[in-house]
This record gives C-alpha cells, structure tokens and sequence, in this order.
C-alpha cells in the first residue's frame, strides 16, 4: 500500500467513536480491506477540520495499535460519508471543492419532491414513478377521488420516520400513522370526510408529499421492497453493488428496518412468484436503478454512492421509491450478505483510487 490518503469525512458523533470501535453503522474494518484492496489508506476525519489552503489535517489512522489520530497531507479525493442538516455545512463543502478537493457525495440530502421532479424529466423512467405532488388538504383530497391508497411522507425523513398511509376501505377511510415521528408506536383512524386531525396538523407543519401507493408485491403477505446498492466504481462507472429485499414485519407496511422490518433475498422471495424469472427481474430492476443513478448525477454534482428503495409489483415491473443519499448499508449486513456489503464499501474506495489516477493528485 502506498501513501496515498483516501479521505472519509464522518460526522462528529461517530469521529469520536473511533477508538473505542463503536461507529454502529460504519464499518472500519470494511474500509481498511477496501483500502488494502485499491492501494490507498482509508483516513477519517471530521468536516469541521477542513478548510481551504491546508496543507495537513488531524485524522484517524489504522495502525498496529488501533486507530491512531495524528496529522496527515490533506487528502485529494475525499468521500463524504456524514449528514449535515444546514447551509454552512453545505457552504463548507462547496469551498473545499472550490479549492480543488475532490469530494464526492459532498451533499447528500436531497427533497424526495427534488429527487422525483428531476427524475420525472426522463420519459424512460417516468413510468416507474408513482404520482407525487406537494401534500396539501385539496392535493390529498384530490388525490382520494383517484386512488385507493396512498402514501403521505415528509419531503425529508429517513428510516421511515413520519409516514401515513391512506387507505379505502369500503365507504371509509382509514389513516395509519406513528404516534410521533420517531415512534414505532402507530395508531389507525377511521374518517368519512373530514380529515383526521393529526394529518391536517401535521402536514401544515413540515413540509410533506402525498403520493400514489404502489401495489408491492408481498412475501408471506407482507410488502416487500428492494435496496439496490447504485455506486461509482474503480472504472468510474455507475455499478450495482448489491440487492437486498427488505419484508415488512406483519399487519406493517413499511419496510424499512428501523420499523421492524427483515431482510431476505431477492430470489427466496420471488420463489412465491413462480411466473416470474429471478434473473430477468434483477436485470429490470438493475437496469431501472442504473438510469436513475445516471439521470441524477446528471444534475447532482459529484454523486457516487446511492442506496435506492425500489418496489416490484406481482408482475415484475420495477417501481422507483425513493433515493438515499447516504445508503446506510445496513441491509446487506442484516441479510448476511456480506460480499455485498464490503463491495458497497469497496466500490466507494475504488471510485477514490480512479479519481486519484486521473487528476487528484
């Protein structure tokens, strides 16, 4: 291995982690086998640490001792594997790249509104997009004279946070929510024509899309739904590190593992659907991710690394959910997929070390 540093930037509360080993959803060892793999040496470092002009910055090393915090050469190419939530983060990173960092993923929370309008300019992917507009009482009213069920989300949440659901159920509706939005606590509300309260309150209190509910094919009855694993590799092109089907727990309907759901794989669960070819199915779904990741990097400056929620519907038809811009990786590691998920931290490295051979440094 050589001296070149492969910076990745890591929020605050995991930095601090380092040494102990508890950085919960990052995986250092992963890192240090990615780096052994490309020839470079993973660092660590925090955003607050880098500014324009800098010559060396404190990071931690993996050394014969553990990991070790001590100055290195600021790192050309840098993978920004934190989440900031304001425009001085945002402004920053911007510097950094302004001064000839290589960052990539710089930013990586993006609307969901902002992720579907960009996504809905391309007529190859428009179909796999469910109707979305912007949640307000005449949009979610309208939207009940057109559909069956549907689906309220906050324009930013992760791990399922603040969802509703709509459904009809006979002359009825019924309104599925959590107590609070970081609660896994949900309650069910029957309404006719008003609106139930804690919906009208709540979209007029952050800001939330409604949208059409996908028919998602289900497992043992239970929806079911896809991470696909989208990142730029040593080639420097768009690749699938891995799928993973996240099942929603019983009588749920969201995947998501923070609300209980589990992980399978793609072919055990399509082993209920014995009229659809595993392998066609992964190449619709692969192909469909790959024209996402492409239509968004298009317009998303430095993107490298995705996590995308895709749906398929009992006939086989990819349905684009959502975008992560920060895919925790976690699935592959639940599903004991492993391969998979050292190659979701491979690829990031790789991608790194083509940066490094053309240009970054």
């Amino acid at each position: 291995m050589d001296n070149r540093y492969v910076g990745i930037i890591l929020n605050d509360s995991l930095y601090r982690r380092i040494p102990a080993g508890r950085v919960h959803h990052e995986s250092l060892s992963c890192y240090e086998v990615a780096g052994r793999l490309h020839g470079v040496t993973p660092c660590y470092i925090r955003l607050n640490d880098l500014y324009p002009g800098q010559t060396s910055v404190m990071a931690y090393v993996r050394s014969d001792r553990g990991y070790v915090r001590k100055s290195v050469p600021v790192p050309k190419v840098i993978h920004n594997r934190g989440l900031y939530f304001n425009s001085n983060a945002k402004l920053r990173i911007e510097r950094l790249v302004k001064s000839g960092k290589q960052i990539f993923n710089g930013w990586n929370r993006y609307g969901k509104k902002t992720i579907h309008d960009l996504l809905l300019q391309d007529a190859a992917i428009r179909p796999h997009l469910p109707v979305t507009v912007t949640a307000t009482t005449h949009n979610i009213r309208h939207m009940m004279t057109q559909y069956d069920s549907l689906i309220v989300k906050p324009n930013s949440s992760s791990i399922g946070r603040g969802i509703m659901k709509l459904s009809r159920q006979g002359n009825r509706w019924v309104l599925d929510y959590a107590i609070t939005r970081r609660s896994m606590v949900r309650r069910k509300v029957a309404f006719r024509t008003a609106l139930p309260g804690v919906l009208v309150r709540r979209i007029r209190s952050t800001s939330y899309l409604v949208q059409q509910c996908w028919p998602l094919a289900t497992y043992r009855g239970r929806p079911f739904d896809l991470r696909v694993s989208v990142q730029r590799n040593e080639s420097g092109a768009w690749h699938i590190s891995g799928i993973a089907v996240k099942v929603a727990k019983p009588n749920v309907f969201l995947t998501n593992l923070a609300q209980g759901g589990s992980v399978y794989s793609l072919d055990s669960v399509l082993g209920e659907y014995p009229h659809l070819n595993p392998v066609e199915t992964r190449a619709r779904v692969e192909q469909l991710s790959l024209a996402v990741a492409e239509r968004l990097s298009c317009h998303l400056p430095h993107l490298a690394d995705i996590g995308l929620d895709v749906g398929i519907d009992a006939s086989g038809m990819p349905l684009f959910i959502e975008c992560n811009g920060r895919d925790l990786r976690i699935s592959f590691q639940e599903g004991n997929q492993l391969k998979e998920f050292q190659q979701t931290y491979s690829s990031p490295i790789g991608y790194a070390k083509y940066l490094l051979s053309n240009g970054g440094e």
